[in-house]
């Protein structure tokens, strides 16, 4: 029905370089806001548009989820219908500006070990142990471990700037289990077992909290937390915090001299702080945990070569 609104806004993003997922999301708020208005396209106002998020805002939606109606709207009048558009007579909502959830270490341990599914538990150790948002847990690909520089590849990242950030020792050995059992991915690190694309970031947060529940956390948290957790800790153990926002990929002007300085020998020096929790886990301790590390070693350097070594070396296990 919407089919020429749709691809103007395709044509629109799309020179401006928006990300797909942010073309998606503008379609899909267009979309239901056309359909609440019940206009022609051509006799849209200004003051549609305040109607429309009002009667959100009254509904009980979120700031997030207000301001990404508005934002959506606000790109289909300016871009696409070239309808003046006024923030002042169509204000963002305000967001409440709470102080992050950070997780104890222990808590940390706690919902790892709490993860029953092996897939689920690497991608929670991953987010707390480099620090990742889950956009970016859920893009990793294979090739983005390093085990030789004991960094992570960050790709798909927030501000459309690659960083490198720490690969932990304890996660590698997890991560290493993970792979063995669960089909050797070569492609997307976390795949979908039903589409076999990227996991939905919404699916991360549902099984996160879960396990956050099953480990007896009372209080409200979300995946994000990991990250959040990841850089409370490193700041208290004295890593500096210029070291500390390059690892995050935060792209604040003021720091943005700090990032030209911050080398992968800088990072090499820092320990993730998943590495000094006590205890370990339990599956970190056995003889399968050591030989599968030697063999996604050997793996990492001849890929092809030394698959049929491990899975030889596993079969008489």
């Amino acid at each position: 029905m919407y089919e020429d609104i749709f691809e103007s806004i395709r044509h629109a993003a799309e020179k401006r370089n928006l990300r797909e997922r942010t073309i998606q999301l503008y379609c899909s708020n267009v979309s239901y806001f056309l359909r609440c208005t019940n206009k022609p396209v051509t006799d849209l106002t200004l003051e549609d548009a305040d109607a429309f998020l009002t009667m959100k805002r009254l509904e009980g939606r979120s700031p997030e989820t207000h301001n990404h109606y508005r934002s959506s709207i606000k790109f289909l009048y300016k871009r696409v219908l070239k309808i003046a558009w006024d923030d002042e007579e169509v204000p963002a909502m305000k967001r409440e500006r709470n102080l992050p959830t950070v997780l104890t270490p222990q808590e940390i341990n706690a919902v790892i070990e709490a993860t029953d599914n092996l897939k689920h538990k690497a991608i929670i150790a991953t987010m707390y142990s480099s620090g990742l948002r889950v956009s970016e847990a859920v893009h990793l690909h294979y090739d983005d471990i390093s085990r030789t520089n004991m960094t992570i590849h960050v790709r798909e990242t927030k501000g459309r700037i690659d960083r490198y950030t720490i690969l932990s020792q304890r996660n590698l050995g997890l991560l290493t289990e993970y792979w063995f059992q669960c089909g050797r991915p070569k492609g997307i690190l976390f795949p979908s077992s039903w589409t076999g694309d990227c996991l939905d970031i919404s699916s991360v947060n549902q099984f996160f909290k879960a396990s956050a529940k099953k480990a007896g956390i009372i209080r409200r948290v979300s995946s994000h937390a990991c990250r959040h957790s990841f850089a409370s800790h490193l700041f208290e153990s004295g890593v500096d915090i210029k070291y500390i926002q390059s690892l995050l990929g935060h792209v604040d002007p003021r720091s943005t001299d700090v990032h030209l300085h911050v080398s992968n020998k800088t990072l090499l020096g820092i320990r993730s702080p998943f590495d000094v929790l006590e205890g370990g886990g339990s599956w970190a301790k056995t003889a399968r945990y050591r030989m599968c590390l030697t063999a996604f070693v050997l793996t990492m350097r001849k890929p092809m070569d030394c698959l049929q070594h491990s899975r030889k070396q596993f079969i008489t296990s």
